[in-house]
């Protein structure tokens, strides 16, 4: 297996909501696309958006379930400010913050919200290196 990640499909509850959020909220663009499913290009990687039951179905899995997914997102950024930045936006566009923007013990500064499905995304500034492709 190759070392990337292609796509990652989120399952969500309400797909035009999910891509209000994602598109006028956070402001990532949408390409075109069939209308159960939202694909939106990333630096490097596609965020697909697809029906919750839908996406079960199509891996073969049961339905959807509640609480933690056992995974978060990353969103790594430049500095301190545009972490908050970045998490006013998402405050904005309708995100739930779950752990205010702080420093952290590894010696960056970071927070963490939810989307309207409950997605944990991490937003980060690491002072002592990069993370991920350089910003085009």
């Amino acid at each position: 297996m190759k070392p990337r990640i292609s796509m990652i499909t989120l399952g969500v509850d309400d797909l035009p909501r999910s891509i209000k959020f994602y598109e006028h909220g956070l402001g990532l663009p949408r390409m075109d696309s069939p209308p159960e499913v939202a694909f939106f290009t990333l630096n490097g990687t596609w965020l697909g958006l697809y029906g919750r039951e839908a996406l079960a179905e199509d891996a073969s899995v049961s339905g959807p379930s509640e609480g933690f997914a056992g995974f978060s997102l990353a969103h790594n950024v430049s500095s301190e400010h545009e972490v908050d930045q970045v998490m006013a936006q998402a405050v904005a566009a309708g995100a739930v913050v779950t752990k205010p923007a702080q420093k952290t013990d590894w010696g960056g500064y970071a927070g963490y919200f939810s989307d309207p499905d409950g997605y944990l995304w991490e937003i980060a500034h690491n002072p002592l290196f990069w993370v991920g492709p350089s910003d085009e």
